[in-house]
């Protein structure tokens, strides 16, 4: 049986993008902090880091798909917080937002990874940034750079 995974080491000549929305800042800023610190940490040169802020999570997708279809990436790494409120609006965006990062990342042969929380309420997107469940920044990051290295063995 073979067994084919990619490792969680950057060679430093990888450029990524993080797409991050600015609404609910107060968390997106604390999942970029983490992004940055899994791409510096596993061999990521700083320099060849972009991150390209979009004003909702909504936006995502549509920025996106120029980055992707620019060929300046090597991979992407999305990044937002949805969280719900007393409207529907936490719904639609939501939906639209995870069906557009991904009805988009299959249309490139680039690696994205999908670090949007979607969360039901202030304190739950909180501990996901950095406080009790880790940083889903970080860990975003982390998945990109090993489906980086997994997409060089086909």
């Amino acid at each position: 049986m073979n067994i084919l995974e990619g490792k969680i080491a950057l060679r430093g000549e990888e450029w990524v993008a993080i797409i991050v929305s600015r609404f609910n800042h107060i968390i997106t800023d604390r999942l970029v902090e983490g992004a940055r610190d899994s791409f510096v940490r596993h061999g990521g040169n700083e320099e060849r880091l972009d991150v390209i802020f979009v004003p909702g999570a909504y936006e995502i997708p549509f920025v996106l798909d120029r980055v992707l279809a620019s060929g300046k990436y090597d991979a992407v790494c999305t990044l937002g917080a949805i969280i719900r409120g007393s409207t529907p609006h936490f719904d639609y965006v939501s939906a639209e937002a995870t069906k557009g990062i991904a009805n988009t990342t299959l249309k490139y042969d680039i690696p994205v990874t999908f670090g949007v929380l979607t969360t039901e309420n202030i304190e739950q997107a909180i501990e996901r940034a950095g406080s009790k469940v880790g940083n889903k920044g970080f860990e975003a990051m982390s998945g990109l750079i090993e489906l980086i290295d997994l997409y060089r063995k086909f």
